[in-house]
């Protein structure tokens, strides 16, 4: 009695077939949909098939450092090269060593090139130097525009003690005009921040500004300055770049070096080098609501750092302006000057100043990964062309054209009426496959390249050997007699097991190919390990459902010859009268 209760529950989950294909194809649909209303109905394409730029980057030792160059360090350079420049949003950049000295950066077309290279050209090693002296470059000429200039600088000071208290508006004030710069520049990184104690919440100190008539140049005293120094630093002409780009080459840590800001507005005198960017350990923005003091970034030290950090923060905050000050210094130019009114133990601290969130997300990029080992220069910079990855792009699409019209003409000729169901499915399994590596590119940066399309192409087999396995199995309960509404039912279970364990297979040696490799290989392992996945999703959901339904229709239930269900064909022997058949239940329990 209990096997016909199976056999009934059995036919009706098995006769209704539709849901799971409105299931798939609403899937479609909502895939469709977002891939047009996001605006990307193409594929992001990789440098080798949309082309961008090749940066070749050389490795320079430091004096005194001359072995410093080895193949731990290059790992090393490379692993920081390729997060500061991922971390400007320029996806699937390829960043790798070549040969014992070169790093070799391809940044994609369509993305942040600018940024990039700017990123990837400031790799030197990042110091914490105390300000000895600062100039403007040229110093205003006497008008009362320039006086009103001078005015809204002197307005727009920084808190040096920018924590979190009840008196951020009385440190506002107490610090006005600690620095040469009113906030973030139009690089967007701001040239004059308060450094205070992380969570700190300190007393309002008195104003350590000068005199908003004093000029710049005025306001350190020239005794602290080394006279070969300030000859320097009066000879210093920050307007070129050229010059501004070549003043920090050779300096050592211990040095006295001149500087110029970002924007070659300002020219600093710094000291040695007090804390070094291998120092910092972390460094983030955020926003801080809870003081009202916007945008600030928090930066944690290492237990060497925090020890040098707390000694010459405590030395820093007795001096008068613009001694106080911390530049943080980066390839030769002054990125940030935070003024300093406490020492601040603990190893945490964190910046305050005119921020918005980008310029605060770029300072907390130079500060986390501007730790380089190495010093960089580029020695060559190659444009891949369009054109040439427009041909490899062509090329790839008419090897995938090549190969699925011969998995066509096989299907046909061996499984005839079969062969449309494989088609279809096929068709189904590409537009699954193209809405996601639309979607995926603005979503998550992957962009498609040679090696990607590869992995589609050797998709098509893998899409096409389940449909097989399925409709074999199908053949051969026919030929052991059973009529197709049966045979399709019967053998979808051994189908289903074989089917997910070949793709689990393929599934695993493309998540360890992925794991282990880098750059345009993991494109392959990415589309390989997807289009699997989409493989199972596909014969689950629309060709086993197809099935369902085409063993109800005449054409293939009767067994005509053009559908590849002929039992002749087949050598289908009639079963066997006046005993029970061995096999097991007509709809065997699927587990």
């Amino acid at each position: 009695m209990a096997a016909p209760k199976t056999g009934r529950r059995s036919q009706g989950s098995h006769g209704r077939p539709w849901r799971s294909l409105l299931l798939i194809l609403t899937a479609i649909a909502a895939l469709t949909g977002g891939m047009f209303l996001s605006g990307h109905t193409t594929p992001r394409l990789g440098i080798d098939l949309a082309g961008g730029t090749s940066i070749t980057l050389e490795a320079k030792s430091q004096p005194g450092s001359e072995n410093a160059i080895n193949s731990t360090n290059m790992d090393t350079a490379v692993n920081i090269i390729e997060r500061r420049v991922n971390g400007l949003g320029v996806q699937e950049a390829e960043v790798q060593t070549q040969g014992d000295r070169h790093i070799i950066v391809n940044i994609p077309k369509g993305t942040d090139q600018k940024s990039a290279r700017e990123q990837v050209g400031t790799t030197a090693r990042l110091f914490f130097r105390p300000v000895l002296s600062y100039e403007a470059n040229e110093p205003p000429s006497p008008s009362p525009s320039a006086s009103e200039s001078g005015d809204k600088e002197k307005d727009k000071g920084k808190d040096a003690s920018s924590s979190p208290s009840p008196s951020e508006t009385a440190s506002d004030e107490a610090s006005d005009g600690t620095g040469p710069s009113d906030g973030a520049t139009e690089q967007g990184r701001a040239l004059s921040e308060g450094l205070a104690q992380a969570d700190d919440s300190p007393s309002p100190s008195e104003s350590q500004a000068p005199p908003a008539e004093t000029p710049p140049a005025e306001q350190a005293p020239t005794g602290q300055v080394p006279a070969d120094v300030q000859k320097k630093l009066d000879a210093l002409d920050c307007s070129d770049v050229e010059e501004r780009t070549k003043i920090g080459e050779n300096a050592k840590p211990t040095d006295t070096v001149v500087a110029c800001d970002s924007e070659g507005a300002y020219k600093y005198a710094l000291g040695p080098a007090e804390v070094e960017g291998t120092d910092v350990d972390d460094a983030s923005a955020t926003y801080d609501a809870q003081s009202g003091s916007g945008w600030i970034v928090q930066l944690e030290f290492n237990g060497k750092g925090s020890d040098k950090f707390a000694d010459v923060t405590g030395t820093l905050a007795g001096q008068a302006p613009p001694n106080n000050q911390f530049a943080i210094e980066l390839d030769g130019e002054v990125v940030s000057a935070p003024s300093v009114d406490e020492s601040i133990t603990g190893g945490r601290a964190q910046i305050s100043g005119s921020f918005n969130q980008e310029s605060a997300e770029e300072l907390a990029n130079v500060l986390s990964y501007g730790a380089l080992p190495l010093s960089f220069e580029e020695s060559e910079v190659t444009t891949v062309s369009p054109a040439l990855g427009n041909e490899q792009l062509e090329a790839g699409l008419i090897a995938g054209a090549v190969g699925l019209a011969l998995v066509i003409i096989y299907l046909v000729a061996y499984y005839r009426g079969l062969a449309l169901v494989a088609v279809v499915s096929l068709m189904v399994s590409a537009a699954l496959t193209y809405t996601i590596m639309a979607l995926l590119g603005p979503g998550i940066g992957f962009a498609l390249n040679l090696p990607a399309v590869c992995g589609a192409i050797v998709a098509i087999g893998i899409t096409a050997d389940s449909f097989i396995v399925y409709f074999e199995r199908i053949r051969d309960e026919i030929r052991e007699g059973r009529t197709l509404r049966p045979a399709v039912e019967r053998g979808w279970p051994r189908a289903r097991r074989t089917i997910l364990v070949s793709d689990f297979v393929s599934f695993l040696a493309a998540a360890v190919l992925f794991a282990v490799t880098v750059g345009k290989v993991q494109g392959f392992a990415f589309t390989l390990g997807l289009t699997t996945l989409l493989d199972v999703v596909v014969v689950f959901l629309f060709t086993k459902p197809v099935m369902t339904l085409l063993a109800r229709k005449r054409f293939f239930a009767s067994g005509h010859p053009w559908s590849g269900l002929d039992p002749k064909r087949l050598g289908a022997r009639p079963p066997l009268r006046g005993r029970p058949r061995t096999a097991g239940p007509v709809n065997p329990k699927e587990v």
